[in-house]
């Protein structure tokens, strides 16, 4: 009888030390758990912030364009040197623009340009006016008032920076008017006429040389 009592006794006893190890283990596991939960959602990569509005670029602060890379590096037809002289005579040392310098020639608008202050030109190169069939460049050449009318359209009264081209409608010396849009580098006049190189300072005026010849409204 002794023996069967001392043998529920010790069983009793083994119980209640097991149980409470048991308890703990499991109350350890759901701990474990719940931190391996906690390190994850911590290690989550939070959410990525929208990304802000692209902006327009701002406009060049010097020349720009890819025919700039056509103008000589020095000399009097550089950058340089074309800042030193009057529009009509900086115009004649760039060979882009031959084409110009001898219709405006044959205006007699030399001086009027060379002596005309603060005014921006938009000129238009070789290639452009070779987008003009031969005939009519011909015509126009030949008649000095068609001339006249037609190169003072390209020469607005005022220094325009790339800024006020982004946009605009300004009055020219021929008297009717012309339109810029752009923004950056990229900007057009009349919707057709593409500028090139803009920004080229000269002694009396801001040159943007376009890739096409334009022509008065009126």
């Amino acid at each position: 009888m002794n023996a069967f009592r001392f043998r529920r006794a010790a069983i009793a006893v083994t119980a209640a030390v097991t149980l409470p190890l048991t308890l703990a283990a499991c109350g350890g596991d759901d701990s474990s758990s719940d931190s391996a939960a906690d390190k994850t959602s911590s290690s989550a990569p939070a959410e990525e912030q929208s990304s802000p509005a692209m902006e327009d670029p701002a406009p060049a602060d010097g020349p720009f364009g890819p025919a700039c890379a056509g103008v000589p590096k020095d000399g009097a037809g550089s950058f340089d040197g074309m800042a030193q002289d009057p529009v009509a005579t900086a115009a004649s040392n760039n060979p882009a623009l031959s084409t110009l310098v001898t219709a405006v020639k044959k205006a007699g608008l030399v001086d009027t340009l060379n002596n005309a202050q603060n005014i921006t030109v938009f000129a238009p190169t070789n290639d452009a006016f070779a987008k003009i069939p031969k005939a009519d460049l011909d015509k126009v050449l030949a008649d000095k008032e068609m001339l006249t009318n037609i190169l003072t359209y390209h020469v607005v009264g005022e220094k325009l920076t790339p800024q006020a081209l982004e946009s605009g409608t300004y009055e020219t010396l021929q008297k009717s008017t012309l339109a810029t849009k752009g923004s950056g580098e990229d900007y057009t006049v009349n919707d057709n006429s593409k500028v090139v190189c803009g920004n080229v300072p000269t002694a009396n005026a801001t040159v943007y040389i376009v890739d096409t010849v334009l022509m008065p409204k009126a």
